[in-house]
């Protein structure tokens, strides 16, 4: 129990005095970087799938990559196997899924843990600074050009959704 208490209390410290861009985390590849080389940027984090309901978003997102990354938005893809075990694959599996099927061009990431005790830090961050925890695939986490996040958004919210698109717009501005 003192063991759990400490990581719940340390995860909510890390959120609240943790810029989300100086969290490190393995690209697809597994390379390690620092989300700080996405500073002064705007981000949309996904925790994605490739065998969920919501898989068919990774078109959306594409299209949002491309329609706004010249205006300073970047979609980071975060594989997770924790939400009915639908990213079963390996990250080479994840990638060339991801890049056949969907033409996926935005950064991908190495998959993460965001229930239980293995949590990714950026995960654990995340949730904290929203104040619940994540419930499915394809939640989008909103995060300013300081690194701090602004809003979430559930899975069932389009990536070309009106009220994701304002928010997004406004974050750029």
């Amino acid at each position: 129990m003192k063991k759990l208490l400490f990581l719940l209390m340390t995860s909510m410290a890390l959120a609240a005095d943790t810029n989300v861009q100086d969290i490190k985390v393995k690209d697809i590849d597994g390379k390690e970087t620092a989300l700080k080389a996405y500073a002064g940027k705007v981000l949309l984090i996904v925790n994605v799938a490739s065998e969920c309901g919501y898989t068919p978003q990774y078109a959306g997102l594409q299209g949002l990559y491309e329609k706004m990354s010249g205006k300073g938005l970047v979609v980071l893809g975060f594989p997770c196997n924790d939400f009915g075990g639908q990213e079963p694959g390996s990250e080479a599996e994840i990638k060339s899924f991801c890049s056949l099927r969907y033409k996926v061009t935005f950064p991908m990431f190495a998959k993460v843990a965001i229930k239980g005790d293995g949590k990714s830090p950026l995960y654990a961050a995340l949730q904290s600074a929203t104040g619940s925890e994540v419930g499915w695939n394809f939640e989008k986490f909103l995060v300013g050009k300081d690194g701090k996040v602004l809003q979430r958004f559930g899975s069932d919210v389009e990536p070309e959704s009106p009220e994701l698109m304002a928010a997004i717009e406004a974050a750029l501005k």
